[in-house]
């Protein structure tokens, strides 16, 4: 029994340790929730970017509710910094995205900024935009000397004039920023964003990346548009020594070393220069080759034709022979004008090779007989100096000519010499 009576004892002992284990557990489950809330609190730290709600608005400032029961404050030189069109779209319930500058200032306020928020978004948005190669519709804002300034995600991009199309580049003429981009302002641009630097606030957006039509649909597509005959403005892209590419419309054409001038010229650099603006006349468009080929020296003034224009078909002129060939000789009338006597018209009979009949350096009686203007080739025949069939045209141009001579010596008084008339006649009649 007494063992019994002493063993009851321990057992209530047992029990109340039991109970005091039971609540100091339950004390240390209740500190242990208390803390996990205290660090599951979302209290805002200073750079981040948070979603909230705006809870007011008054001219001086905007409250805007973060979570973590508490509110920011957007005002002063923040709010300052949004337009008035940005103003005027905040409502009071809008979810907006908020960039903290100062978790707790000295009025103990969070310090909120909606427009380094957008800044921040926009960012990252080009960064993802220069990763995925995404092409960007957007409107030209404005240009300066080296390209034109374009707006992707609220950011003022910049396209270089390397960067743009080359569409867009055959429009624009003139020699200042003004006149090549001013009329694009507003218009309709697609881009591809190629270099972001958010340090240096550098946003390199590219035309020529982001187009969709190839160089070489371009020129098909050019090909077909152009019109032979039709007068063009371009570009010259680059000069080579047989000729310089011009690029009209988009599509490169080629200007012959000899379509480029009247006068002779042993390079196109002499004439023109890379970048240049210049009017070009098409001359031919092979659609199967796809070549263009164009002309400078079309649109000038021919100075071969106002150099021929004393000579006329049938007239007799003098002319030196220059150089003997298998189909005829080339005899030089004055200056750089020279004509061909066929072979044909040097004799009345047939001869194998001209120095049958004429040598190099003589100077010949020759007729005209045929002037092409067009192809800058004036016909000369020997064989029809004495022609009969040019005889009445022989006597008008003589005619023609004395009487030119008899209204200059009347135009002129006369002065007596040393040997009069009257002491001639005398002379002779003594003779």
């Amino acid at each position: 029994m007494t063992d019994q009576n002493e063993a009851l004892p321990a057992e209530g002992s047992d029990a109340h340790q039991q109970g005091e284990q039971s609540t100091n557990n339950n004390n240390q489950t209740m500190e242990s929730l208390l803390k996990e809330q205290d660090l599951n609190v979302d209290l805002p730290q200073s750079g981040e970017i948070r979603t909230g709600m705006i809870a007011s608005i008054s001219p001086s400032q905007i409250l805007v509710s973060i979570g973590a029961k508490s509110e920011g404050v957007v005002s002063g030189r923040e709010l300052e910094q949004l337009t008035s069109e940005e103003r005027d779209a905040l409502k009071v319930g809008q979810e907006v995205h908020v960039y903290v500058i100062n978790p707790e200032d000295a009025n103990g306020n969070v310090v909120l900024s909606l427009k380094r928020a957008q800044e921040q978004i926009a960012w990252d948005n080009v960064e993802r935009l220069v990763a995925s190669d995404e092409v960007v519709e957007s409107k030209v804002m404005g240009f300066n000397k080296g390209g034109l300034i374009v707006g992707v995600e609220g950011l003022r991009g910049f396209v270089p004039s390397s960067q743009i199309s080359a569409m867009r580049r055959s429009q624009s003429t003139g020699d200042t920023p003004e006149q090549r981009w001013q009329k694009m302002i507003g218009q309709p641009i697609t881009v591809r964003v190629i270099e972001v630097d958010r340090e240096r606030r550098r946003l390199i957006l590219s035309e020529r990346a982001a187009s969709t039509e190839s160089r070489q649909s371009i020129k098909e597509r050019v090909i077909e548009e152009l019109e032979e005959g039709k007068v063009y403005t371009g570009r010259v892209t680059s000069l080579a020594n047989f000729g310089a590419f011009i690029n009209i419309n988009g599509a490169d054409g080629l200007v012959h070393l000899s379509e480029l001038s009247w006068e002779h010229i042993d390079h196109p650099r002499e004439v023109l220069e890379v970048g240049q603006e210049v009017k070009v006349k098409v001359i031919n468009v092979d659609r199967e080759k796809k070549r263009i080929g164009l002309s400078v020296r079309a649109l000038q003034e021919d100075p071969w034709r106002s150099r021929v224009e004393k000579y006329s078909v049938g007239q007799l002129v003098e002319g030196v022979i220059t150089r003997l060939t298998k189909f005829g000789a080339f005899a030089r009338l004055e200056g750089d004008i020279e004509g061909l006597i066929h072979i044909s018209e040097i004799a009345d009979h047939r001869i194998e090779h001209p120095k049958e009949v004429l040598k190099e350096g003589e100077v010949k009686s020759l007729r005209v007989i045929r002037i092409d203007p067009d192809q800058h080739r004036i016909g000369l025949s020997l064989r029809k100096v004495d022609s009969a069939a040019f005889a009445d045209k022989d006597f008008k141009l003589l005619a023609a000519e004395y009487s030119a001579e008899d209204e200059l010596e009347g135009a002129e008084p006369s002065e007596p010499s040393e040997d009069s008339p009257g002491e001639s006649t005398s002379e002779n009649s003594e003779a």
